[in-house]
């Protein structure tokens, strides 16, 4: 398997050959060049990092190399053992501290991990820092630190508990009434972090909670991509336990997907939809997703008034944006929610305390409300590369063939038709064009699809 070096930091599977995998020596090398990074960008006599980890099997190897490496190049370290990737990024600027470490793969099954690296806003680095730490990892230009300068690790496994008094302290979380309306939810933690701090939240929101892969372990019982297909025991016993709803998170707790009260999907796409629906009900102000997400997002915008913007794809790119055009609440359309009024990243603490405060004050059930939503369907296709496919040609092909519709050539080529859109990438991370489709119905969707599948296939004469 391939090492993935991007901006936003490593990831691999563990065990293999050295620059193959993440191996002991890549997270040491990967780690080594980050601190390195932060002590030429500061004037600081000492600096400080925090880190935390996902419960994936790998997870205290990794994070016992990463400390370790710090201590090695002077930085003291504060330790939040098991956390989640929102908890580390508010960690950040509560500490004071330099920068941040993640180390987790997300939504990658269990043989991979990660280290996914803030800044000192507790934010993803941007592209020029990325690249940065990338060019010291190759040139191994590192330089540790003697015997009575070595850094120092603090142990602080409050900050679970701090996020979520965070969370029920934002002016538009209301677990008064949500008390009130004695839900019970069913929460599936894919036996990570989120199965502790999750149901902690509902909790102390007053909500009855069912817990479904709730242990920590790291045995992840199903691929943890909150994706339908892998969801089949939480829509059954959201059933069973004649629930009101489902929460699913990732391993990490940055993306979240709901299952209505029917057992059905609530849609990824639709968790954005609908916690921007109600801030934007109490706030009025703009949104941003990039530009895979769906379009229903500028249709709830645009009915309170706002302005919506696309970005290309990346967390970090979303962000900036957001910042550019003072928007009050955006994400990612995989359930993603960023809510600056907490902070600038991915949290689906803040979402789900957002969304029961919203499903609250109406008092209607999940399928009601996602039924009230604009119905958009979505179809989501690849096309893998061989040497001989050149994906610029295609792209250059595809905007002078559409010229004449609404383009944007931000991040590959979207086209925006009247009532549907198309968006051709090359991605980040895999040797593939992706081909993501939306449309009023899932028909629709699936053809526009095959259509531009064709006409890729067609340019590069496979």
């Amino acid at each position: 398997m391939t090492l993935i070096k991007s901006i936003s930091g490593i990831r691999g599977t563990i065990g293999g050959k050295v620059g193959d995998n993440l191996t002991p020596l890549d997270a040491v090398k990967f780690a080594s060049a980050y601190g390195t990074f932060l002590k030429q960008n500061s004037n600081k006599e000492k600096l400080t990092v925090v880190i935390g980890r996902d419960a994936r099997i790998s997870g205290p190897m990794i994070h016992n190399l990463v400390v370790n490496t710090l201590i090695g190049l002077g930085i003291n370290v504060i330790d939040l053992g098991l956390s989640t990737t929102p908890t580390v990024e508010i960690a950040v600027p509560l500490e004071k501290a330099d920068g941040g470490i993640i180390l987790t793969a997300s939504h990658n099954p269990k043989q991979w991990n990660a280290l996914k690296l803030l800044n000192e806003k507790g934010e993803f680095l941007n592209g020029d820092d990325g690249a940065v730490i990338l060019e010291i990892a190759e040139a191994e230009s590192f330089h540790f630190s003697d015997v009575d300068s070595l850094g120092e690790v603090t142990e602080n496994d409050a900050y679970m508990d701090i996020h979520i008094d965070e969370v029920l302290n934002l002016p538009l979380v209301d677990a008064e009434i949500v008390a009130k309306r004695k839900f019970k939810v069913v929460v599936d933690g894919v036996n990570s972090s989120g199965g502790i701090i999750i149901p902690k939240l509902l909790e102390q929101m007053g909500v009855e909670v069912v817990e479904l892969y709730c242990e920590p372990n790291g045995h992840f019982p199903h691929n943890p991509e909150p994706l339908k297909e892998h969801l089949g025991d939480i829509c059954k016993l959201v059933i069973e336990e004649k629930a009101d709803f489902g929460i699913v998170v990732d391993p990490d707790v940055d993306r979240l997907a709901f299952i209505s009260n029917d057992g059905e999907m609530f849609g990824e796409e639709y968790t954005l939809v609908a916690c921007a629906d109600y801030v934007l009900s109490k706030t009025k102000g703009n949104t941003v997703s990039n530009m895979s997400s769906s379009r229903a997002l500028k249709d709830i915008t645009e009915k309170h008034g706002g302005k919506y913007k696309a970005s290309a794809v990346g967390e970090v790119n979303v962000v900036t944006l957001m910042k550019e055009t003072n928007a009050i609440i955006g994400g990612e359309g995989n359930g993603g929610i960023i809510y600056p009024e907490s902070h600038y990243g991915r949290d689906s603490l803040v979402g789900v305390a957002l969304f029961l405060t919203h499903l609250a004050n109406l008092d209607i059930t999940v399928a009601a409300l996602r039924a009230s939503y604009p119905q958009y369907f979505m179809s989501k296709n690849k096309i893998e590369l061989t040497p001989q496919i050149d994906v610029d040609l295609i792209l250059k092909s595809m905007t002078e063939k559409y010229k004449n519709e609404n383009i944007s050539i931000i991040d590959g080529v979207k086209i925006d038709f009247p009532t549907e859109w198309v968006h051709l990438r090359k991605s980040n991370t895999e040797p593939i064009i992706r081909i993501y489709t939306e449309a009023p119905s899932q028909n629709e969707a699936d053809v526009l699809a095959e259509r531009f599948v064709s006409e890729i296939k067609e340019i590069a004469g496979i």
